[in-house]
């Protein structure tokens, strides 16, 4: 009975323990102070602070010098122009010294050298046409009768009579959708290359309504195309419809991209353009949206890259021995993306065993345990669902499957630029317009073909030119 409320003596071992466990709480509250102080630093900073709003405010204490670094990529010359593409012959131009400059010797024989200058024409001047069309009146209803030419449109006439021909209209809509352009800008673009005077409003206008027709339809047929390729990466990023947080998504391929923008990201929006049936591998990140139910049947790969940076950012929360597993596990990962890029290479040396070796090696590092760590046995059960349906190191099994999502990132990349630049779409139309231009542009570049002459031939209505590389069989 007197017992009761008095504080229980505890032995030295557990002594130590709560002292320990409160050392670390004591580090990890510090370290929260510490990053919220710098936030606050930050803000108050930026309040003040008008231009580049983009800058992260950090200064790089041994920036490195912009380009390529020696031994990264390929590095040659400008190439000499094709034969065809001269604008005028050769122009001589003779050793007009009758001694060398040098020492005054005696000059050899004549070698000649060929060199060239690209430019542009002095002032482009922009290419009318002028249509006298005839018009005729009925002697019974008097209504007119105007002659047809296939490049006039059945209602060109009145004060609509003068309009801009597919070309201008294809290289503005280049510019906006796909080089990211602000639309406000591209009038005064083309006025100074070419002399062409357009408005904003007409270039919109111009895009809603191929929106709704010829450009739509191709847009269809992208969307279709997907759900038969082999391989599809897919990502999505922010964006804004009337102000409203949105979502811009995209499926992309080796030939082909798709964008969408929906205010919401789930695994419904995903089955619009990937069906639950789908027999290709989806490559992705790890959102919640990809792990429903209605896609279990599909088979996906994981991005390596975003996996490594959640075991990183786990293991700068743990110390001891509850680093042993994300270690493991981050090490194991690095060594499978080296063996997949060595097989690429050609430089791997029996690639089936040791794929086989990595996959036995991550089965039984994600195999089914008790962990000490809620934050460690979090991840090993998330990661042993996926690895149980195949999803972590599926690139090992098929070197042509790509073990990162960084296809979908630098395809996103476009998008992430004209965000910057402008308020993204104002209405719905506007959004539904930018999806089906960029999705139709994206892919006419990746396909090799110039997305002004590529838009050209969709507004007539022909299908997206396919890659010049497939055989004839398959165009």
């Amino acid at each position: 009975m007197h017992d009761i409320g008095r504080i229980q003596p505890l032995n030295p071992g557990e002594m130590a323990e709560r002292i320990d466990a409160l050392e670390r709480r004591n580090a990890e509250l510090e370290a929260t102070v510490a990053a919220l102080r710098a936030e606050v630093e930050r803000l108050k900073r930026r309040q003040y602070r008008q231009a580049a709003p983009f800058s992260k405010e950090t200064r790089v204490a041994t920036p490195q010098r912009p380009g390529r670094k020696p031994g990264q990529g390929r590095f040659t010359y400008r190439t000499a122009p094709a034969v065809e593409a001269l604008s005028e012959p050769p122009m001589f131009v003779p050793v007009t010294e009758t001694m060398c400059p040098h020492c005054g010797g005696e000059l050899g024989e004549a070698e000649v050298e060929l060199a060239s200058i690209t430019d542009l024409p002095e002032q482009p001047r922009p290419v009318v046409r002028q249509y006298a069309v005839g018009v005729r009146r009925c002697q019974s209803c008097h209504r007119p009768v105007r002659g047809r030419h296939p490049d006039l449109a059945a209602d060109q006439y009145g004060a609509t009579a003068h309009r801009l021909g597919p070309r201008v209209l294809a290289t503005g809509h280049a510019l906006h959708y796909g080089q990211g352009v602000p639309q406000r800008k591209v009038p005064a673009i083309l006025a100074t290359l070419t002399g062409v005077q357009v408005t904003q409003g007409g270039l919109l206008q111009d895009a809603l309504r191929r929106a709704d027709g010829t450009v739509g339809q191709a847009y269809q047929d992208l969307r279709a195309s997907l759900a038969q390729a082999e391989r599809v990466h897919t990502d999505d990023t922010g964006w804004r419809v009337e102000g409203r947080p949105a979502h811009l998504m995209v499926f992309t391929t080796e030939t082909e991209t798709v964008y969408q923008i929906r205010d919401r990201h789930r695994n419904e929006e995903v089955r619009e353009v990937i069906p639950a049936n789908y027999a290709g591998v989806l490559n992705t990140d790890r959102g919640k949206s990809y792990d429903a139910h209605e896609l279990a049947a599909i088979k996906q790969q994981k991005c390596l890259c975003h996996l490594q940076r959640s075991i990183t950012e786990l293991l700068e929360t743990k110390w001891g021995r509850g680093r042993s597993f994300g270690l493991q596990l981050r090490r194991l990962l690095t060594e499978a993306l080296a063996l997949w890029h060595a097989q690429r290479e050609g430089t791997a040396t029996d690639f089936p065993t040791e794929a086989a070796r990595l996959q036995a090696r991550l089965t039984d590092i994600l195999q089914e345990r008790p962990m000490p760590d809620p934050s460690n046995q979090h991840l090993r059960d998330d990661l042993h669902r996926r690895h149980a349906h195949g999803d972590l190191l599926r690139f090992l099994d098929d070197p042509r499957i790509e073990p990162t999502n960084n296809r979908a990132e630098r395809a996103l990349r476009p998008a992430v630029i004209a965000r910057k630049v402008s308020q993204c779409s104002k209405n719905q139309p506007g959004a539904d317009a930018f999806a089906a231009f960029a999705s139709v542009t994206r892919t006419l570049i990746q396909r090799g073909h110039s997305p002004i002459h590529g838009l050209v031939a969709v507004f007539s209505g022909a299908p997206l030119p396919l890659p010049p590389s497939l055989p004839p069989e398959n165009r």
